[in-house]
């Protein structure tokens, strides 16, 4: 007997249109689609493993609702895909409005293509041009080794609140975009736990664009069996306008007449010299021995991250968890010399709790960087590590408060360490509590130089 179609009342039921636990996978993507396509409210409400084979893709005004006990399952039926759900104006760069999906679910079941139908775009759960999307009550425990978990690039007003994601790639990973929260989080991830990577890897993103005024708070990093990346990478890039004769690598930028292009090479590092002006429309395109990638229609030269803040956040695992990078390496060189510079900052800490006993610093910073505030925070052996990224001449200053927080190691404690040449820090400490034994701290000022006003005693500079 068929379910009743319930749209009179205000929502769908998507058995209605034959998606059910006991039909393949094929059969439950177009269901599923046809009830999609109705738009308003659509409900799953009976329990069990649904499979589902290719991606369902959702337009404007559009809630997904999944009961307790239903999990939706990736199946590889008629081939590998990449995306369970995503926009429908993604594919022609056009925004959607007002999505939700409240209670998903989700089995990778080892279905993981890292990349389909957009270049960059790599999430199980993708959305690409969007504004007011809202994920909420969401569980994802089994992410491989290709794909992210969530991917949301190019939006306004996000929210995510209620989540659980396991597996070995990233987490959350947000490209350009304004005004998001990630609220009530627990990752247990492989790789970055949330990527806030506006300027990233070219096979990472779709499009470049400054990510700014968010929230990330109440979450939980616990370490995986293997671990890289960060519990928050944060990106930044800069290029500059093609010129006849300049050389670039895989990954570099270009902005050529209102277009950004991008190099698509092997990953070793090889330099490739540029004469012919990359100036096509779509797709890619050989061009002296160099494939080059139309990435977008924009005359922008930076991509950043600017105003978040960090708050209630507890780490069990031992990587460096905040990490503010510009890339310097074959997959990617995010700055090119002479672009202009992709300031990074007012990035706020709030009751940052290091749980576990890394030794490894809090912050690492390769990225030109202005502002940072710590406050309210439990040190263990942690500090703040300057990097120097190969592409850069010389950083901006970088100013450092840090107040109300608790020290707790025994010994000596590496505060601030800059391997940055020329590089100035600010650092102004205040209110801050010591219980660590015979604590003192040491700043390693390197060949730049490190200005204090601080409450912290025992200074050991070198």
């Amino acid at each position: 007997m068929k379910a009743i179609d319930n749209n009179a009342k205000g929502y769908i039921d998507a058995s209605f249109y034959g998606f059910s636990p006991k039909a393949s996978g094929v059969d439950n993507a177009k269901a599923l689609q046809k009830a999609v396509n109705q738009g308003g409210t659509i409900t799953v409400n009976q329990p069990g493993t649904y499979k589902i084979a290719s991606t369902v893709f959702i337009g404007d005004n559009t809630s997904l609702v999944f009961g307790n006990g239903v999990y939706l399952e990736k199946s590889a039926e008629k081939r590998v895909f990449s995306h369970v759900f995503l926009n429908k104006g993604a594919l022609t760069r056009t925004y959607n409005h007002k999505i939700e999906i409240i209670g998903l679910n989700l089995k990778v079941n080892g279905v993981d293509l890292w990349m389909d139908q957009i270049y960059g775009l790599r999430g199980h759960i993708a959305f690409f041009y969007v504004k007011d999307l809202k994920i909420e009550r969401f569980r994802c425990l089994d992410l491989a080794k290709g794909q992210f978990c969530l991917h949301i690039c190019t939006f306004e007003n996000v929210l995510i609140n209620d989540a659980i994601i396991k597996g070995k790639k990233d987490g959350i990973h947000f490209g350009p975009g304004k005004r998001f929260r990630v609220s009530n989080v627990v990752f247990n991830t492989a790789d970055d736990a949330i990527a806030l990577v506006p300027g990233d890897w070219v096979s990472a993103n779709p499009e470049y664009g400054d990510l700014e005024d968010g929230i990330i708070e109440n979450c939980t990093d616990i370490p995986d069996d293997y671990l890289e990346g960060a519990f928050a990478k944060i990106v930044a890039s800069g290029w500059i306008d093609w010129k006849p004769g300049m050389e670039v690598r895989h990954g570099n930028a270009v902005l050529s007449n209102g277009r950004i292009y991008r190099v698509v090479e092997e990953i070793d590092g090889k330099v490739y010299k540029s004469n012919t002006r990359p100036d096509f429309n779509e797709g890619m395109k050989k061009l002296d021995g160099i494939n080059w990638l139309m990435f977008q229609t924009d005359t922008i030269h930076t991509a950043k991250v600017r105003n978040v803040v960090f708050r209630d956040i507890f780490l069990y695992s031992i990587r460096t968890p905040f990490q503010l990078m510009c890339y310097g390496n074959n997959y990617e060189h995010s700055y090119y010399p002479g672009a202009l510079m992709p300031v990074q900052g007012n990035i706020v800490l709030d009751n940052i709790n290091m749980l576990s006993d890394n030794s490894q610093p809090m912050i690492s910073i390769s990225s030109p960087c202005d502002f940072i505030t710590i406050t309210n925070s439990k040190f263990k052996n942690n500090g703040i590590r300057f990097e120097h990224s190969v592409d850069f001449d010389r950083y901006p200053p970088t100013y450092i408060s840090i107040t109300n927080s608790v020290f707790t190691h025994s010994g000596e404690n590496l505060l601030i360490e800059n391997k940055s040449p020329g590089k100035e820090i600010y650092l102004k400490t205040n209110g801050n509590l010591i219980v660590g034994k015979d604590f003192s701290v040491k700043m390693e000022a390197g060949k730049g130089k490190i200005y204090m006003d601080s409450d912290l005693t025992d200074f050991k500079d070198k």
